[in-house]
C-alpha cells in the first residue's frame, strides 16, 4: 500500500521520511500495474477511487492526495473468476476493462522459440563472461523437441531461460552436448505434470457420463492424455508426430494421422471433436 500510495512521516515503524508513492509518481503520465490481481481488498478500493475520483489517501495522512494518470494493467490470472470468488472487486473489473490484449503463451508461438535459443545464449555469456554454443546436432534436437506438441512451455520464457542457463552451465568445453540436451528435455518433462483436474474436464466435455462410466481406468487415463496433446497441436499430423515418436521409425509406412484417427475410432471420436 506505501508503495503505490505512498505514506507521510511516522505512519509506521521504519517510515522516517514521506514517501510519494507510484500513483503520485504517475501524475500527467502512466502507471503499468503488473500482476493487478495479487493485490488486497483494501488497495483495490483505494485503487477504484483514485481512478474515478483521482484523489487518494497516502498512509497516514488525513489530507488527500491527487493524481491524474492512464492505467495499463497486466495479469496472468482469470479475473472474471477471482470477481465470482470473490477476490477481486466486480467494479475495480469493469472501470480497467476498456480495453483487453490477450498474449500467448511460448507454446502458442513456436517461431520465438529458434530466435529466443541464441539469445539465451547471450545473456548467459553476458553475465558469466562464458561463451557457450550448442553442436549441430545437439540444437537440431533440442529445437526438434521445443517445437513439439510434448513442449508444454508451462513457464513460458522463464521455462526456456532455465533451460538454457542449466545446459549452459554444465556444458564441458563451452560446448552444449546430445547428451547434455537430452537430460535437459527429461527434466524439463518432468517438470511439466498434467493437469489431471484439467485432463478430466476435457475428457467430460467430450464424453457423455454413461460413456465415461463405461471407460476403464487405464483406457481413461490414456485418452485424457491423448487429447492433451491433440489440444495442443495444429494438425492431426502433428499430434500424430508426437504420439507415435517412438514407433514410427520401426513403421513400413508412418501415417501418423491415420493412427490416431483409428485410436480416436475406438471412443467414436473424430480430430475435430478433440482439436477444439
Amino acid at each position: 500500500m506505501s508503495a503505490l500510495f505512498g505514506h507521510v512521516k511516522g505512519a509506521f515503524t521504519g517510515a522516517l521520511k514521506d514517501r510519494s508513492g507510484l500513483l503520485r509518481s504517475a501524475d500527467k503520465g502512466i502507471l503499468f500495474l503488473d500482476e493487478i490481481g495479487e493485490l488486497g481488498p483494501d488497495e483495490q478500493a483505494m485503487l477504484l477511487r483514485a481512478l474515478e475520483e483521482k484523489t487518494f489517501l497516502p498512509l497516514g495522512s488525513d489530507r488527500e492526495t491527487q493524481s491524474d494518470f492512464q492505467l495499463i494493467a497486466g495479469t496472468n490470472r482469470d479475473l472474471m473468476s477471482a470477481v465470482r470468488e470473490g477476490r477481486f472487486r466486480e467494479d475495480l473489473l469493469c472501470r480497467i476493462n476498456l480495453w483487453t490484449f490477450f498474449l500467448p503463451g511460448l507454446r502458442s508461438r513456436p517461431e520465438d522459440i529458434d530466435p529466443n535459443l541464441q539469445f539465451e545464449l547471450d545473456q548467459h555469456a553476458q553475465k558469466t563472461g562464458h561463451r557457450v554454443t550448442f553442436s549441430k546436432e545437439a540444437r537440431e534436437e533440442f529445437l526438434q523437441f521445443a517445437l513439439s506438441a510434448s513442449a508444454l512451455w508451462s513457464g513460458n520464457f522463464r521455462d526456456l531461460n532455465a533451460a538454457v542457463a542449466r545446459m549452459a552451465t554444465l556444458a564441458q568445453g563451452a560446448r552444449i552436448s546430445v547428451d547434455l540436451v537430452r537430460e535437459e528435455i527429461q527434466r524439463l518433462e518432468g517438470s511439466w505434470p498434467m493437469n489431471e483436474s484439467r485432463a478430466s474436464d476435457v475428457l467430460s466435455g467430450i464424453l457423455t457420463a454413461e460413456q465415461l462410466a463405461q471407460l476403464d481406468l487405464f483406457d481413461r487415463l490414456q485418452l485424457e492424455r491423448v487429447l492433451e496433446i491433440c489440444r495442443r497441436s495444429r494438425s492431426m499430423s502433428e499430434a500424430g508426430r508426437a504420439l507415435f515418436h517412438a514407433s514410427r521409425s520401426r513403421k513400413t509406412t508412418s501415417n501418423d494421422a491415420d493412427r490416431l484417427r483409428k485410436y480416436l475410432a475406438r471412443f467414436g471420436l473424430e480430430w475435430t471433436q478433440v482439436a477444439t
